[in-house]
């Protein structure tokens, strides 16, 4: 082996994504096993936001992450205490973290608290995989990303309205969406597009109640309901769903959460401003994006467990396009392995929705390109399922961002 002086050697920079490529450049180097045990840690610099801390706690804080090798970040007068509170940013690695973690889990002034939840989030990071529960079966999310395909029943919605306005129609398409490599059938009856109309609960239990009860013979994929009214929930439910995809995350119908807590079925959170008839008018600023949306899962997730939902299964929704402006939707893309603190699979659907097409006269049908592009661009930022209208196109993109990113 060719030995180089220190000047001559050759720097790179090594960018892994997840701890398995940790592990093997390690390994590469020829590292001890307890060596690697050891080091895996000092790998990962980590950056946690805590918000609204008084000076006195934060001071401490700062402390602590010094003594540590690592720091917070806290605003100017922070230190002298000449300000009422501030935000701190915890900078260090996984090792550091989780020795600040020990050293204040029994010190004053709620950092008990904070070091459990601390541990919690950090426990979150670095899960890979996930237990998804529904009423027939069990799923593991994160070997591989899962695609959940759409099946309108709908003569309205945005991309597909009308095109399936017969159950035999239906039924034959969810029947090819499963065979080209749809992991989930999700059946909706009602169009969730901006400014789209309600229906009456008659009808939207006219139009799916036939469409799940064949293809709950026909194929073997669970099969999601794509609703916010309990009584299309519980009869789809009956029929042979197992996944409820509720868009208002309980908040549409008071009976809703009755039914998701008994059934045992999976369930989706969607984050959303508003409804569909109205989500996309006015003003749609938001003074941080992330931080709203990361509340608004935490509400929902207590809201769930007060009511008897267990947390393995759940799977949250940012909502992509509800109540979102395009740079919105962009930012979403790129920030989504923020939500792996909230400890639940990922599930995306940009799926020929306008942000992805390159002008505004650009119609659903010409944006298979842009919703691959987006597809990736979720799956390298930490999806887990992608929601989407082309599976064949999809599929092929998801095997190529899985092979980048999960070895």
């Amino acid at each position: 082996m060719n030995v180089n002086q220190a000047g001559s050697a050759q720097l790179r920079r090594l960018v892994w994504a997840n701890e398995r490529q940790a592990v093997q450049i390690l390994k590469d180097i020829d590292v001890a096993p307890y060596g690697i045990e050891a080091m895996l840690p000092k790998m990962v610099h980590l950056n946690i936001l805590i918000r609204r801390l008084s000076c006195k706690v934060a001071n401490i804080i700062k402390q602590e992450m010094l003594s540590l090798g690592g720091d917070a970040a806290v605003a100017r007068g922070s230190v002298a205490c000449s300000i009422e509170a501030t935000d701190v940013l915890l900078m260090g690695t996984r090792k550091q973290l989780g020795h600040f973690v020990e050293k204040v889990s029994s010190q004053p002034f709620g950092l008990n608290h904070l070091a459990a939840n601390l541990r919690i989030l950090l426990e979150n990071i670095w899960t890979d995989q996930w237990m998804l529960k529904t009423s027939r079966r069990e799923m593991v999310l994160g070997d591989r990303t899962r695609i959940m395909a759409i099946l309108n029943v709908t003569p309205d919605s945005f991309s597909d309205g009308g095109r399936y306005g017969c159950p035999e129609a239906a039924v034959a398409a969810g029947v090819h969406l499963a065979e080209a490599g749809a992991d989930i059938l999700d059946i909706g009856g009602e169009s969730s597009r901006p400014g789209a109309e309600t229906v009456s609960t008659e009808e939207e239990l006219r139009r799916v109640i036939p469409v799940i009860k064949a293809l709950s013979g026909k194929v073997h994929i669970p099969l999601s309901i794509d609703t916010t009214k309990s009584v299309v929930a519980r009869e789809s439910l009956d029929a042979g769903a197992e996944i409820i995809n509720d868009i208002s995350s309980m908040r549409f119908d008071a009976g809703m959460s009755a039914v998701m807590a008994s059934s045992g079925a999976a369930v989706v959170f969607m984050h959303m401003r508003g409804v569909p008839q109205t989500m996309q008018q006015g003003d749609l600023h938001y003074p941080s994006l992330m931080a709203e949306i990361i509340d608004f899962f935490h509400e929902r997730l207590n809201a769930a467990q007060s009511v008897g939902i267990m947390p393995d299964r759940i799977i949250i929704d940012p909502g992509l396009g509800f109540g979102k402006s395009r740079s919105d939707n962009l930012k979403l893309l790129r920030h989504l392995a923020e939500f792996k603190a909230l400890g639940r699979p990922i599930l995306t659907g940009p799926s020929r929705k306008s942000f992805v097409g390159q002008s505004d006269d650009q119609g659903p049908q010409d944006r298979l390109e842009g919703t691959v592009a987006a597809v990736t661009a979720a799956i390298m930022n930490g999806s887990h399922l992608v929601r989407v209208h082309d599976v064949g196109a999809a599929k092929r993109a998801v095997a190529v961002a899985d092979a980048v990113i999960r070895d």
